[in-house]
């Protein structure tokens, strides 16, 4: 019988990423639940109970699931708003529970990466201006140094902010995150005191856990220009992608970066990265529209060929990953894929996403690239921002009512991609035959089959 499998590394860490908000449930002193009360959600969904892992501790259970599916790590977040619930007050008790949450990852065989900040905010942070406050940097950096101060023993792979190109631009210039608005001057105020918040804690954590591993989880966002001879498509495409994809890793590496065509230099920034982490789930097509100012005269959209997830969110494209992995690779740092998934609830997309996109990874990974792990978003299926639980992304199905996990196809393909350390042929076509083809050329399912 012919085989064949696209192989990784040894100790290549598997996993999934998870953050606190969307799984933890009973969160009420930060600025999402505020925004939840405030009617902010699609269909009037609750965070309530989330995956119900403070109150009902579920997170042993998903975790038990993680390790029998032969997962090496997961990525989790710590909620601001629990440990810091007034300034200055920290709740010993809510970081002995973050303790006894990566303890039982490591000790499940699962390595943990903490994510300080994933978009939440405590409500007096938020009530104060939020990431304008002029105390922002060195309130974040403080909470950066108590937590890491209480986990350092368990925890050495850090992640100071999830997305923050994300953040800025869905707070501050969208407004459909908190706090709303809809102000271009605003989100790139946002992004330079994102930026100087990260070196903040960088510096903090360093100080406490020099031998630490800390990133920062990027979204990167593909875009092609279209028409792709249209100058001003092509303008837009160059003005986006050096404000939302490069500022940030051009900050945390050069010190210096542009938004909106204008350079900016922090020296304090610079070489603040030991990581990279690249967040990817899809890839656009951009064209110019005078009526897009705040997104920076860009419309994007996938084009009709496109093979979109249920709602539409995301296009199945894994050349965009191959992209992204490139984009990653220049800045010549250890890559880690902090998240990468799609949203299935019928699990019939999933599986070739995954096939598909894993062997982007591997090919990465076959130039000796520094990929060192994978993070699938996500295990279980959560609340999902402001469009509550319309979107389903998990490996596992969950009920938010009843509480009950239901494993997915590709919760077993994902499972057996962990535990061979690799993507095999036989995996494939068992749960993505479809795109069998295309990964083991001159290889079919009937040859495996039959030899």
């Amino acid at each position: 019988m012919i085989e064949a499998t696209f192989n990784f590394a040894p100790g290549f860490l598997w996993g999934t990423a998870t953050s606190s908000h969307q799984v933890e449930g009973a969160n009420r002193n930060n600025d999402w639940w505020a925004w939840e009360e405030a009617g902010r959600i699609v269909e009037g969904h609750s965070a309530a109970r989330a995956c119900d892992w403070w109150e009902g501790r579920r997170w042993q259970e998903d975790f038990d699931r993680a390790a029998s599916d032969h997962h090496n790590a997961h990525r989790l977040s710590v909620e601001w708003s629990r440990i810091e619930p007034t300034e200055g007050v920290w709740d010993e008790d809510a970081l002995g529970h973050y303790r006894e949450i990566v303890q039982g990852a490591s000790e499940r065989g699962l390595r943990p990466m903490v994510t300080l900040n994933h978009f939440t905010l405590p409500l007096w942070f938020a009530e104060r201006g939020g990431w304008l406050q002029e105390r922002a940097e060195e309130l974040f950096a403080r909470f950066a140094r108590k937590v890491v101060s209480a986990l350092a023993d368990q925890v050495d792979l850090w992640i100071t902010l999830n997305e923050p190109n994300v953040l800025a631009y869905q707070a501050y210039a969208q407004g459909l995150f908190p706090p709303g608005e809809r102000d271009l001057g605003k989100a790139l105020r946002v992004n330079h005191a994102l930026i100087r918040a990260h070196a903040a804690a960088y510096q903090a954590i360093h100080q406490i856990q020099p031998h630490g591993q800390v990133g920062v989880a990027f979204h990167y966002r593909g875009m092609r220009p279209w028409p792709a001879w249209n100058p001003l498509a092509r303008w837009v495409v160059r003005l986006r992608h050096e404000t939302f994809n490069d500022a940030f890793p051009e900050a945390l590496t050069a010190g210096r970066y542009r938004l909106l065509g204008r350079t900016y230099r922090l020296a304090a920034a610079k070489g603040t990265l030991d990581f990279f982490g690249l967040n990817y789930y899809t890839r656009e097509w951009v064209a110019f529209d005078l009526r897009a100012a705040r997104s920076g005269f860009g419309r994007g959209f996938f084009p009709e060929e496109a093979e979109l997830s249920p709602t539409g969110f995301i296009a199945n494209d894994p050349l965009g990953f191959w992209e992204a992995l490139k984009w990653a690779h220049r800045y010549g740092l250890p890559i880690y894929i902090t998240e990468n998934g799609v949203e299935d609830s019928s699990d019939q997309l999933r599986p070739r996403y995954l096939a598909q996109h894993l062997r982007q990874v591997w090919r990465a990974a076959n130039f000796n690239w520094q990929v060192k792990g994978y993070f699938h978003w996500t295990l279980v299926d959560n609340f999902e921002w402001e469009r509550g639980w319309t979107q389903r992304f998990g490996l596992y199905q969950l009920d938010p009512e009843s509480q009950k996990r239901t494993a997915r196809h590709s919760a077993r393909f994902y499972a057996d991609i962990c535990r061979r350390n690799g993507l095999a042929s036989q995996a494939v076509a068992e749960y993505a035959p479809e795109v069998f083809d295309d990964l083991f050329p001159g290889k079919g399912p009937g040859e495996l089959a039959w030899g």
